[in-house]
């Protein structure tokens, strides 16, 4: 009985976040094809060259809201409200806070800094701009979408969240035409679009808190007599960091890999990998509902000290996006040429460079994505330092593989990513075998230390 229990909470979380997942990943996707086909295959490229800020938004998020809401589901495993509305409280005003911070200095006060040193391109430069600028105004409602997002999610309402994201990102796809086609705004009006979605999402996700069945989780800024303000941000911190980190190396890396395509392989390169990267959301949309479900379900399972339960969530995990990895895989690999022509190309050398690219980083990121998994895999085991050293390894190995090809191998560019990720799993299985790491549950003081 307990079993079905878990398979049938496991598949409401999972198809709730997948299609939190869709409705993001169709939202990042359309708006390149929508940008692709109203302005220039450059304004695709200029979207690919600011994703470096989207993901140096999304880390802040992680770093606050993902930690935070692995700790509230502990908490709230253990029914311990208090400290669970402790850790939401603190959270949500970080994340305020912070996303203040970037919409001053990034957005009003440089920002044409900012896209001078994520662009040097000329030509594309421009395009950058207009759209970096609108973002990084836009930040504070970035982070609160994403972290809303999780704590209604946590707080077991993800049906909510999958409909307020889906309405956001509908909105976000209609209003880029309004705004680019209509208002004749240009790319800028892209950007805005996000903004004024984020905004009605949040709008919606706020309506988790008009029934006073739903506020298990609401603000308490009180402090309890053992656990200091400075130890409930630590211990946010620390839950979150290795994912933080992840997120800052693939931050770096975005960084890194778009400069060293630009310069290696021109506008017709950095074309090419921004579709590829547009492919990374379709596996995205996989290994996002995955993750958030093991986050979500998993650390509830973890705060009881479950064994059983964690495991039964954990095969579910992994024979899901075993299945929905092939599927894709097995489609690009076949119709490259469908997904470049979806992004507005027209002229050969970008159709096919990019079914060239798209074909290698399909397979490339099935090992990216069982690494992210085995990542939380080992969070919830309480493994933090395996959980660390995934962090760093996932973008920083592609990094120094990338820039070695350049600069032996320029035609074998597009495979250093499939080469850097085999180095990770070799890296993992040897330091689990030497180090023997057991995946076993550990006492619930000690899974959220």
């Amino acid at each position: 009985m307990e079993s079905k229990s878990i398979t049938k909470q496991f598949h409401s979380y999972l198809w709730a976040f997948i299609l939190v997942a869709l409705s993001a990943c169709m939202g990042n996707v359309v708006d390149g094809i929508i940008v692709g086909n109203l302005i220039s295959e450059d304004g695709v490229s200029a979207i690919n060259l600011s994703k470096p800020i989207n993901q140096f938004i999304f880390t802040l998020h992680l770093l606050i809201n993902a930690g935070a809401g692995m700790l509230v589901a502990f908490a709230l495993g253990r029914n311990n409200l208090a400290e669970a509305r402790r850790y939401f409280t603190r959270a949500l005003s970080l994340s305020a806070c912070l996303g203040l911070l970037l919409t001053i200095f990034g957005g009003l006060l440089f920002p044409d800094a900012t896209a001078r040193m994520l662009c040097s391109n000329d030509h594309i430069l421009p395009l950058a701009n207009d759209y970096m600028r609108v973002l990084l105004i836009g930040s504070p409602v970035y982070i609160l979408m994403f972290g809303l997002s999780t704590m209604v999610g946590v707080d077991g309402k993800p049906k909510l969240v999958s409909l307020a994201v889906i309405v956001d990102n509908v909105l976000n796809l209609f209003l880029d035409i309004v705004f680019i086609k209509w208002f004749d705004w240009g790319i800028a009006g892209s950007s805005s679009a996000t903004v004024v979605g984020h905004v009605v999402g949040i709008a919606i996700l706020l309506t988790h808190w008009w029934k006073p069945e739903n506020r298990r989780l609401r603000f308490d800024f009180s402090l309890s007599d053992s656990v200091p303000a400075r130890s409930l941000y630590g211990k946010i911190i620390s839950q979150g960091a290795p994912l933080a980190i992840a997120s800052i190396c693939l931050t770096l890396l975005l960084f890194s890999a778009n400069s060293i395509v630009l310069s290696t392989l021109g506008r017709t390169g950095i074309f090419a990998f921004a579709v590829c990267m547009n492919l990374l959301q379709i596996y995205n949309l996989f290994l996002s509902g995955t993750c958030q479900t093991l986050q979500s379900l998993g650390a509830v399972q973890a705060g009881k000290g479950d064994e059983q339960g964690l495991r039964m969530v954990l095969r579910h995990a992994f024979r899901f996006i075993t299945v929905a990895m092939i599927v894709t895989c097995v489609y690009v690999l076949v119709w490259p040429q469908s997904i470049v022509y979806l992004f507005g190309a027209d002229e050969v050398a970008f159709v096919t460079e990019g079914a060239r690219a798209l074909r290698i980083f399909s397979v490339s990121f099935i090992p990216f994505c069982y690494i992210y998994v085995m990542m939380i895999v080992y969070k919830l085991y309480g493994h933090h330092r395996m959980a660390l050293f995934i962090s760093f390894a996932l973008s920083l190995t592609v990094i120094p593989v990338l820039w070695i090809m350049s600069r032996t191998s320029p035609q074998l560019l597009w495979y250093s990513y499939l080469i850097a990720y085999a180095i990770v799993v070799l890296a993992i299985v040897l330091i689990h075998k030497l180090s023997h790491v057991e995946l076993k549950l550990k006492e619930p003081a000690d899974t959220q230390s």
